[in-house]
């Protein structure tokens, strides 16, 4: 998820362990969790990738708290995240969904994650994988500064405007900057977060596909 604060650099907070952590994530203990197991860590696993595609499309317009507080209702709904599977959903399907409290009853953005999940699967036949697609628009020379606060970036831009025109929904460049803040295309942990030298070696390490 991304995060983008009243103020114009990034801030951090200590926490209860005593490290200091960026400063949205102090909000609850979920997102403690997520911050330091999840969000920022660069990711190639098309199934892990296509996951936040999602809760980040799902998110458009609404708190993160919201999606994270779902985010175990999405798995049971859409099939761990298997896009093979959740490209065989019909309509039937997507009136369940609709019912469905454990997750956000947007008939748009569930019936746009069967149309993502169609279009992940010819990533993969195009390209060989669905994270060679998706990180084919990273900019290596834009890892993120932790400093400065951003909703959007140049290469989430092209990476919009691309995946719209190959007919992705719920992908606008705000949406995609904060994909690639989740999957570690770029690094936003602010500087002096306990998190942010391990996120900048894991980058560094990471074998872009």
């Amino acid at each position: 998820m991304g995060f983008f604060y009243g103020g114009k650099v990034l801030d951090t907070q200590v926490t209860s362990d005593g490290h200091a952590r960026c400063a949205w994530c102090t909000a609850t203990d979920g997102y403690i969790s997520y911050h330091d197991d999840d969000w920022g860590w660069p990711v190639s696993d098309d199934q892990k990738l296509f996951e936040k595609l999602t809760l980040e499309s799902f998110q458009s317009g609404l708190s993160w708290r919201t999606i994270l507080e779902k985010r175990d209702g999405f798995k049971t709904c859409f099939t761990n995240f298997d896009f093979h599977k959740i490209a065989q959903f019909d309509d039937r399907d997507v009136e369940r969904l609709v019912l469905d409290a454990s997750i956000v009853r947007h008939r748009g953005k569930i019936t746009a994650t069967i149309n993502n999940a169609n279009l992940a699967i010819a990533a993969q036949q195009d390209y060989g994988s669905l994270a060679r697609y998706l990180w084919s628009f990273a900019d290596p020379n834009d890892l993120g500064s932790g400093t400065e606060q951003r909703s959007t970036s140049p290469a989430a831009q092209a990476m919009s405007k691309q995946m719209k025109k190959d007919g992705w929904k719920f992908f606008g460049p705000t949406t995609a900057y904060a994909f690639m803040q989740a999957a570690g295309m770029v690094n936003d942990h602010a500087v002096g977060c306990v998190n942010r030298d391990a996120a900048t070696k894991a980058q560094a390490e990471f074998d872009r596909p």
